[in-house]
Order: structure tokens, then C-alpha cells, then sequence
């Protein structure tokens, strides 16, 4: 009967283990061959303006499909061998803590009497240039968009039997939900005036309200309306009646990668997984059932292979009418791709590594003419020198090594094995800038084209990891958290973290390296000329540098406290909030860095809470500076903070609400909850109003 248990049993598991690997090889199917096959002949391209066909320095683009598949098939020969016996190429920056922010700029209008005459709007990164967020207001209309999930219980693979107990898994969270229109000004008026049946981030330009409707993968049995992926452009003149204008809806392997509103115009940037049978022409946007078709001749590429398993498409929608009036298209890696937006350029970040067995060949080179043989070394000096696939070239480099050890004795093969791992993580700590970088692509604003391209080392946070001052990029990178070369498996590298100052051409001018050693980065900031930067591993270093020299930047100070800051968020030129967690509980500092050289923390508040949202997205920070308060939400509330004279102070908290963001409008602070709007009298914290959603 045992032996009968047991049988049954393992047949089970045997099931299950196949069923996983079903499921995992369905996931990569959809991952690397998503992309539908273009037709033959594709129909008409909507009115787009092409890129010009100039090459710039580091980047060109595709002369044919042809070309293209070459290009990915040597990318993926060197990206194999970079997780391949003993490359171990993992541990990339953990990206969980979103970095600083700019404050709120502050819209001042001159309208009719009844017309107020403070609004705030979202917080960006970059004053002028909009983002996406869940809240838009004009200050007469507040547009939420109100998100409600549903989670669905995990579901086994197959029918348990009686006490079996079988692996399951977690079906995807559907998020459902709508944008509300509610009259906000005047606050004694508060009321729902429509809703629409989307949702999504939003973005407001003039009386066009432009929904990004975002769904997720739905299995097929699931029983609700998918309101599908689109961006949808409504007529709110009348708030009380919304009219759609247009809808952009995307193909059904776009994801949209980031967008922003500049002068009245869209700039949209969405990424298209590779399908390596057939990896162009794609056809990431839909206007009226029409498709945009980007061919293979019109997207770029760096000139050396990079991993590659994404083609991204920069576009420019004129929002009024939901016309593509441009768009530029280059491949990346999805995984490690950054947006930032200036006034000037559109810049994106892909990550790389170079040649593994180059480094390999120069380590041997360099550092073992004392305990390996010149014949084998000539022998690797040459393999890396021929013009043939870095995945052949390991295959070469793996086999004559392989040969050598079993020429040893056991004892000598030990010994060999130790000197070379301890070698090679110190020739790692030497080399490792020259190993792992980071492209940067430069798409100029007014003609949409590829003006430049560059790299520095290191991997970046995120968006406010870049920053364009004086026609000079500034991007701050974590170095070393990634190994290379054939002994990286013992000793590891220690992490650091530099900052870069890159001219218009962007070309390295100078550096400042070596912050925080065996940490990462947690937030940037960049004021003007000066860097802020927080590293984190068991204290909280905020690093002060001055950049006003870009041939020469410096660190200029340095402070030291416990816990981390998740981001920055300046609130004068030398007052800068930070916000993150001290121990389990969410932590406030105020940081004085009017002497760059002794910067200090003048207040800090540990609130009873163990996450905000402010922590995940700057969109959820709220600064008034004419009353000196600023907004944060919490699990338990939302906390209005006042900073005046340099102490942090408690004014207002609201209990029982699901808060996520805060607006105001002239003397009134509108609290947004996913249930509720409060509205707050900023003169003595009194409640004027509440609207129940």
C-alpha cells in the first residue's frame, strides 16, 4: 500500500513539475515571440514625419530585417555567457525605492474674479514638463482617477487529491475603476459631476483630459469586461458631460514605457517585446483602426551588439486631436531602460556589458604571467582578437582552459584555482567601470531626431539618476553590483556610486567617484549646480557635491544618520525634505545644505507608519509654499506636515481614509481619498467639506 502511495505520489508531482514548466515556457513563448507577424503588405502609414536617415556617432539604424536578426543573434551570443559558468552577471540595482522630486509648481492665473488664483498641480521631476498621475485638477475641476482591486484566490495546477497538497498559482490582480469629474471650486459647491468608464494615469492640456488605460493579462476564463489598452482623448469644456474626441488604442504587445505634456504636446515612448523570427516591421499604436508601421530601416540601434530584447518607439501626439505627428524608433533592454525629459532632448538609458572574454584575455595578460603558461595566454590573446561571435569565442576560451587544469596535478590544479579567484576579484575591483555601462540615446525635441549618443559606467536608479543643466547631462550610477570574467564566483566587488557630467555631445567632461562604498543608491537630486546623493546600506549618507565646474565636479560634504532617504524633495535652494524609513517606521528630514561642505539635519519626525506612498512615487507629494506645509499619505490617513522655521510640525492629520493625494486651490487643501475628497480651510485646519465618491 506504500509503495502504491508513493507511486501515485510522485506520478502527481511528475504532473505538476510538467505543468510548471508548461506555464514558464508559455511565458517566455509570449515574452519572445509576442510580436504578431506584420502583413505582406501593410496598408497605408498614417501622416508621421520619419526620422532623418543620418547616423550619429554610436548609433545607426537597421539597413534590413536581415541585418537586424545578425544583430540580435550576436547581442544574445554574448548576453548567454554573461549568466555562463562562473560569468555571473546578476544582482542589478534594486529599484523599490523611488529617488527625489521637484515641489509643485505652482500655476498662477489671470482669470475672471470667480476664477481662484493658487492651484497646485503634479509633482514632476521637471518644472513645466507634466506627468502622468491618478490626479489632474484646473482648479475649477478635480479629475480622479479612482482604482479598485480585486484579488483573485491562487488556483491549482490541477485537481488535489485527498492529502496531497499540490503547487499553485497566483492568477493576476484585476484593477477596475473610473476617472471622476468633481467641481471643486468653490469648496462649499463639492460635487461629482461625471464619471467616465476608464481608468488610468492622467494628463490635463487645456479642456482635452487624456486617460492612458492601462489593462493587465487576463486569462480568458475570467468573467469581467476588459476595457482594453488604449490613450483616449475627452472634451471636459463641460465637465457634467465628457465627449471623447479620439482613442489611440495599442497593439496588443505595446506597453507604454513613459510619457510626458510639454508646450501642449505628448511626448510617448512605448516599448515592443523582440520576436527573433520576425523582429520588424512592428506596429506598436492604433489611430482608427489604422496602424503605425515602423519599419526596419527606420530604427536605430547601437552600433556595438547589446542585449536586446525590446524596440522602443518615441512618438509626439498632438493631444487636441490624437494625431502622431512624429516618432523615432531604437532598441534597448527593457529591464534597465530609464526615461528623463528635459526642456531640450527626450534621453533614454539601456544597460550594457562589455566583451567578458576581452577582459578575460587582459586579466591573464596582466595579472598571471607568473602561474599560467605564455602559450596559453598568446593562445587567448589571439581567440579574443578574431572577428567571430563572443559565444563561439567562450565555447574556445571554456574548452582550452578546461584542457590545461587536467594537465595539472591535483594539487597544483587547487592552487591555480585559488590564486586566480582572488586575483580576479581584485582585477574586478580595478576594471569594473571599463566592464558594466550604461547607453544613453539623445532625441532632440525639435526635429525628433537621434542627435547623440554616449555612455557612462554603472547602472542608473531611475528618472532623477539624470539631469540636464547648462546643455550638461548629469547622471548619477551604482558600479559593481554586477560581475564579470571566468573567477568572479569567489570574493564578489564592492559596490560604489559616481556621478558623471556629460557635455550636449555627450561625451564624459568629469566625475566624482567612489561614493559609498558597499553601498547603492537610494535618491538624486539635482539643484541647479549641485548633486545630491543618498547611499544606503546600514546609515543614511547624503553626499553634497558641487557641479558647477563640469570639467571638474566635487564632493563637497557629507552627513551621516541613521535609517535612509527614499527620495529628496527640495523645498528652497539649500532646505531639501527628505523622506524614507528609520528602522520599520516612516522617517521625516529636514536637511539644511546652505554650507555644502557641513550639511546637517535641522528636524526629522518619525511617523507612525511603516509605508507612504510618497515612497513608491513622487506624484503623492503635495508642497504649499506659500503656508509652508507639505502633504504625504499614509496607511492610516493622510499628514499634513508644516516645516516653518526649520521644524517639522504636525499640523493636520486625517484618520479613516484611504488617502492618496492632496491638491489645493487659492486657501484650501483638498485631501483625495479612494472613497472620499476632504477639503481642509489651510487658514486654521478647519473641515470645510466632504464629498463621498
Amino acid at each position: 500500500m506504500k509503495k502504491q502511495i508513493n507511486k501515485e505520489l510522485i506520478f502527481v508531482l511528475v504532473l505538476g513539475l510538467i505543468a510548471v514548466l508548461t506555464l514558464g515556457i508559455g511565458y517566455r513563448t509570449i515574452i519572445r515571440e509576442a510580436a504578431p507577424e506584420p502583413p505582406a503588405a501593410p496598408p497605408e502609414i498614417p501622416s508621421v514625419t520619419p526620422p532623418t536617415a543620418t547616423a550619429e556617432k554610436g548609433v545607426k539604424k537597421f539597413a534590413s530585417e536581415d541585418e537586424f536578426k545578425k544583430y540580435l543573434q550576436e547581442a544574445q551570443a554574448q548576453a548567454e555567457y554573461f549568466g555562463g559558468f562562473g560569468l555571473g552577471i546578476g544582482g542589478e540595482v534594486m529599484r523599490e525605492m523611488m529617488p527625489s522630486m521637484e515641489a509643485p509648481q505652482i500655476m498662477e492665473k489671470a482669470a475672471p474674479a470667480a476664477a481662484p488664483e493658487r492651484v497646485s498641480e503634479t509633482t514632476v521631476q521637471v518644472s513645466g514638463i507634466d506627468e502622468p498621475d491618478i490626479v489632474k485638477t484646473d482648479g475649477q475641476e478635480i479629475y480622479f482617477a479612482s482604482r479598485l482591486t480585486r484579488i483573485v484566490e491562487p488556483m491549482p495546477l490541477m485537481e488535489e487529491a485527498p492529502g496531497i497538497s499540490l503547487p499553485k498559482i497566483m492568477l493576476p490582480i484585476r484593477e477596475q475603476g473610473n476617472v471622476n469629474a468633481v467641481k471643486a471650486f468653490p469648496p462649499g459647491e463639492l460635487k461629482k459631476d461625471s464619471q467616465i468608464d476608464k481608468f488610468g494615469d492622467l494628463l490635463l492640456s487645456k479642456n482635452t483630459l487624456v486617460i492612458f488605460s492601462e489593462s493587465r493579462f487576463y486569462p480568458y476564463f475570467y468573467p469581467y469586461k476588459d476595457q482594453g489598452r488604449s490613450i483616449a482623448g475627452y472634451d471636459v469644456s463641460d465637465a457634467k458631460s465628457p465627449k471623447k474626441k479620439w482613442e489611440i488604442k495599442l497593439d496588443k504587445n505595446t506597453q507604454i514605457a513613459g510619457s510626458r505634456l510639454y508646450k501642449n504636446k505628448i511626448y510617448l515612448v512605448t516599448k515592443n517585446p523582440i520576436a527573433e523570427s520576425r523582429p520588424c516591421p512592428i506596429q506598436p499604436l492604433i489611430m482608427e483602426d489604422t496602424p503605425t508601421i515602423i519599419d526596419c530601416k527606420e530604427i536605430y540601434h547601437p552600433t556595438i551588439p547589446i542585449p536586446s530584447d525590446t524596440t522602443f518607439t518615441a512618438s509626439i501626439i498632438d493631444p487636441a486631436s490624437g494625431k502622431i505627428e512624429k516618432n523615432v524608433s531604437f532598441v534597448g533592454s527593457s529591464a534597465s531602460s530609464v526615461l528623463y525629459v528635459s526642456e531640450n532632448a527626450l534621453y533614454l538609458t539601456y544597460s550594457y556589458n562589455e566583451s567578458a572574454l576581452k577582459f578575460i584575455a587582459d586579466f591573464f595578460k596582466t595579472k598571471t604571467q607568473d602561474i599560467v603558461p605564455a602559450s596559453f595566454i598568446q593562445k587567448l590573446e589571439k581567440l579574443s582578437g578574431y572577428d567571430i561571435g563572443e559565444n563561439t569565442k567562450m565555447l574556445e576560451f571554456q574548452t582550452n582552459w578546461q584542457k590545461y587544469l587536467t594537465s595539472l596535478d591535483e594539487d597544483e590544479r587547487l592552487k591555480i584555482e585559488n590564486e586566480l579567484s582572488n586575483r580576479m576579484s581584485q582585477y574586478h575591483k580595478e576594471h569594473k567601470r571599463e566592464f558594466e555601462k550604461t547607453g544613453i540615446v539623445k532625441i532632440s525635441l525639435d526635429d525628433f531626431n537621434a542627435i547623440a549618443t554616449g555612455n557612462a559606467p554603472g547602472r542608473p536608479l531611475n528618472q532623477f539618476a539624470l539631469d540636464e543643466y547648462n546643455n550638461h547631462l548629469r547622471i548619477a550610477t551604482t558600479i559593481g553590483q554586477s560581475g564579470f570574467g571566468f573567477f568572479a564566483g569567489r570574493g564578489g566587488s564592492e559596490s560604489e556610486n559616481d556621478v558623471y557630467v556629460l557635455d550636449e555631445k555627450l561625451n564624459i567632461r568629469g566625475s566624482v567617484q567612489g561614493l559609498g562604498l558597499t553601498e547603492r543608491i537610494y535618491s538624486v537630486r539635482f539643484i541647479e549646480d549641485k548633486g545630491y546623493v543618498v547611499t544606503f546600506r546600514q546609515t543614511d549618507p547624503l553626499y553634497v557635491l558641487d557641479l558647477s565646474d563640469p570639467a571638474k565636479p566635487e564632493l563637497k560634504g557629507e552627513l551621516k544618520i541613521p535609517g535612509y532617504s527614499a527620495y529628496l524633495n527640495p523645498i528652497t535652494k539649500d532646505k531639501i525634505l527628505g523622506f524614507g524609513k528609520e528602522g520599520s517606521q516612516v522617517k521625516i528630514s529636514l536637511f539644511d545644505v546652505s554650507q555644502p561642505t557641513q550639511p546637517a539635519e535641522k528636524d526629522k519626525y518619525i511617523l507612525d507608519e511603516y509605508w507612504s506612498e510618497v515612497l513608491s512615487t513622487h506624484h503623492a507629494f503635495l508642497l504649499d509654499k506659500k503656508h509652508e506645509i507639505f502633504f504625504l499619505p499614509g496607511g492610516k490617513g493622510g499628514y499634513v506636515f508644516s516645516y516653518k522655521n526649520d521644524k517639522l510640525e504636525l499640523r493636520k492629520a486625517i484618520s479613516g481614509v484611504s488617502a492618496k493625494r492632496a491638491v489645493y486651490i487659492n486657501d484650501y487643501l483638498y485631501i483625495i481619498a479612494e472613497d472620499k475628497i476632504t477639503v481642509l480651510n489651510e487658514i486654521d485646519w478647519e473641515k470645510i467639506n466632504e464629498l463621498e465618491l
